[in-house]
């Protein structure tokens, strides 16, 4: 998506990097060793100072023939200050971009070594102690069941065929009863599927996150589930349940106490408040306070469900809280109320409803042959990807919605960037974004929506939301094929 040629003035932007502090220099050096040094055809003329008490890296990206278009410069730590100032006229907005992607993937990788190499441990206020999941059956079911109600047609077409076995011509009737049961109830469901329900009362997720040095590593891997569950119990009893609060002093002797030996300023600790967040949100929009629950798994994301902002629920990952910051959650939450707002869950369950009515119908009978040859699998496949491209309209609304009732359109493309960085990475390829415009996933590709996001402007005035999305969505998979 080319966005013309730019000016000659630099783009300055900030980025905080959600490491410990002593990790900033290991992050100069990441940059330096496995991105500069590895690219040496994008990258040139590096330099970088490695004084303790001033970090800097510089380099150029360079054009085919070895000429420098932008020089690039970062400073800092925590921020991190970037500037990325153009070289040359004739530098389009497209090559500003993905030198500020550069930069931005470069710090979402090494975070991802961070984390690889740290310890979380999440609670609860006042519910009952239990131990994270890198991910779960559960977990991805409840994804993708709040997302697009993926799961719901899963279920909705096993369903079909195991009615029609035993029902005959009668089976839509009993089809589009259970339909209305799951729709009606799908709240309650997601519910059921969640760790903890957030409340007034107790409104706050508290994370803790602790760095691992190779040694302290080996220590953290003896200790059984059941001894890192009782350390969990004790960090809750001595700091939250009394204080509300965590202490890193308090942290570090009651790690000691299971072999662990901790230095304090390798703990992080954050404490988010739930409850407001969705309330914040649910205000924006004019909605009644919906049910919000927790699933402590470290896979970010966050979603809404439910057949009415009426009767909605939101669910958030612990994950969501380690990797983002409350604004970014806020712009995450304004684009699932987006989603309630447009009632997407019932249109998107309505349309595979009518997919499947007209299948059974109306196709069955005209061309009976079809469901006995490989033309079944090809008519499928071309009627679920129609589907799942309908539903990027809806996604591509959600963004708007949020953009234009939270109003910070650049924050959900930051939110966007960390959770979906390595979806961003592989985006970089052509053929890679037509495979995703064209895949059974309902999202429009991340760098699309990126994009669009950060070229909006508040306040954004716009009648018709999905017409525009819709609009756009063609238009990017249009120039995708160019």
């Amino acid at each position: 998506m080319d966005l013309g040629i730019a000016s000659k003035e630099p783009l300055n932007f900030m980025i905080s990097p959600e490491i410990p502090e002593d990790q900033i220099g290991n992050l100069y050096e990441f940059i330096y060793r496995s991105v500069l040094l590895t690219n040496k055809d994008r990258f040139a003329r590096i330099e970088r100072t490695t004084t303790p008490d001033k970090r800097s890296l510089a380099y150029s990206i360079i054009e085919g023939k070895g000429n420098e278009k932008l020089r690039v410069k970062l400073t800092g730590g925590k921020p991190l200050a970037v500037s990325i100032t153009p070289l040359v006229e004739a530098v389009s907005q497209d090559e500003i971009h993905r030198a500020r992607e550069d930069v931005v993937l470069a710090v979402d990788l090494f975070q991802e070594q961070v984390r690889k190499n740290s310890l979380f441990l999440a609670w609860r206020q006042g519910e009952t102690v239990i131990p994270e999941r890198i991910s779960s059956i559960g977990n991805q079911s409840s994804r993708f069941f709040l997302e697009t109600q993926i799961l719901l047609t899963i279920l909705f077409m096993g369903l079909q065929m195991l009615l029609f076995y035993f029902l005959g011509v009668y089976f839509a009737i009993a089809v589009i009863a259970i339909q209305f049961v799951f729709v009606l109830y799908s709240n309650r469901i997601i519910a059921k599927m969640s760790d903890w329900h957030i409340t007034k009362k107790d409104p706050f997720i508290h994370v803790l996150e602790y760095s691992l040095t190779p040694e302290v590593r080996k220590a953290v891997n003896k200790l059984t589930k059941e001894k890192l569950l009782d350390l969990k119990k004790e960090v809750h009893d001595e700091t939250i349940a009394q204080h509300g609060e965590i202490d890193g002093q308090k942290c570090r002797k009651i790690f000691s106490k299971y072999g662990i030996d901790c230095k304090l300023e390798d703990f992080t600790a954050r404490k988010v408040n739930a409850y407001e967040l969705v309330k914040e949100t649910a205000g924006k929009f004019g909605f009644p306070m919906p049910e919000v629950v927790v699933s402590n798994t470290l896979i970010p994301n966050a979603a809404a469900s439910g057949p009415s902002p009426n009767r909605g629920v939101v669910l958030m990952t612990t994950g969501l809280f380690v990797q983002l910051q409350d604004d970014e959650i806020l712009s995450v939450l304004g684009h699932e109320f987006g989603h309630l707002k447009g009632r997407d869950p019932l249109i998107l369950f309505g349309l595979t409803s009518a997919e499947f009515l007209f299948r059974f119908y109306v196709l069955f009978p005209l061309f009976p042959f079809i469901f006995t040859s490989y033309l079944f699998i090809l008519y499928f496949v071309a009627a679920m990807t129609m589907i799942y491209f309908f539903a990027k309209f809806l996604e591509a609304r959600a963004d708007l919605v949020s953009a234009m009732v939270i109003g910070q359109p650049k924050v959900l493309a930051s939110a966007l960037e960390k959770i979906g960085y390595q979806r961003l990475l592989l985006e970089r390829s052509p053929s890679y974004r037509v495979q995703e415009w064209l895949s059974m996933d309902a999202h429009p590709p991340i760098y699309f929506r990126i994009s669009r996001l950060r070229n909006l402007n508040t306040p954004i005035m716009t009648k018709h939301p999905l017409i525009d999305s819709a609009r756009e969505v063609i238009s990017g998979f249009r120039q995708s094929l160019s």
